[in-house]
């Protein structure tokens, strides 16, 4: 069995959200959801670990950014999934690796892993060569499309942009950097 802890040292509070007493300092549900990502499985080997927080283990993961895309009209799954990408990405600089910042670790080990979120009736038209195409660097190892993301109604039909009904399409990605 694993035991849960925050890589980070995290201390719980005395007592959870509902004022009743904490059960313990490696109770799961209680930490707040913004730290949960950094919290690793402990076993013998640190590997292990590291494993469970990857979704390909091929890579050391750094980080993780996300983003959402939407395509209002033209009823385009790629271009949402590019903006989705694009969104991810452009809030983040990542020197560590043309500085050699990491021991060992050259700028062309970056490597990717793209994990989108797509309505499942739409997976069929995505084009992931142009969706690759928004990434300036760094080798991509794996995509990922699952079902995710949301077609709902953009409220109006504007034929002179391409639409061919209302429907407006929203995908969601997370970019796993690691090497």
């Amino acid at each position: 069995k694993h035991v849960l802890s925050c890589s980070f040292h995290y201390k719980p509070p005395l007592l959870d959200f509902a004022g009743l007493p904490y059960p313990s300092s490696t109770h799961f549900p209680f930490v707040p959801r913004i730290y949960r990502r950094q919290i690793t499985a402990s076993s013998s080997s640190s590997s292990a670990a590291a494993m469970a927080c990857v979704p390909n283990s091929s890579m050391t993961l750094l980080f993780v950014e996300m983003g959402v895309g939407y395509d209002q009209h033209g009823q385009d799954v790629t271009s949402a999934a590019m903006r989705a990408c694009k969104n991810a990405i452009s809030s983040n600089s990542i020197p560590a690796f043309r500085r050699g910042s990491i021991p060992g670790v050259s700028f062309e080990q970056m490597k990717l892993q793209i994990k989108l979120g797509v309505p499942r009736p739409l997976h069929h038209t995505l084009d992931l060569e142009k969706v690759k195409s928004v990434f300036p660097y760094g080798r991509i190892s794996n995509v990922e499309v699952v079902d995710g993301g949301l077609i709902c109604s953009s409220g109006v039909e504007v034929e002179e942009m391409g639409d061919k009904n209302d429907d407006c399409y929203i995908v969601n990605a997370a970019v796993y950097v690691g090497y």
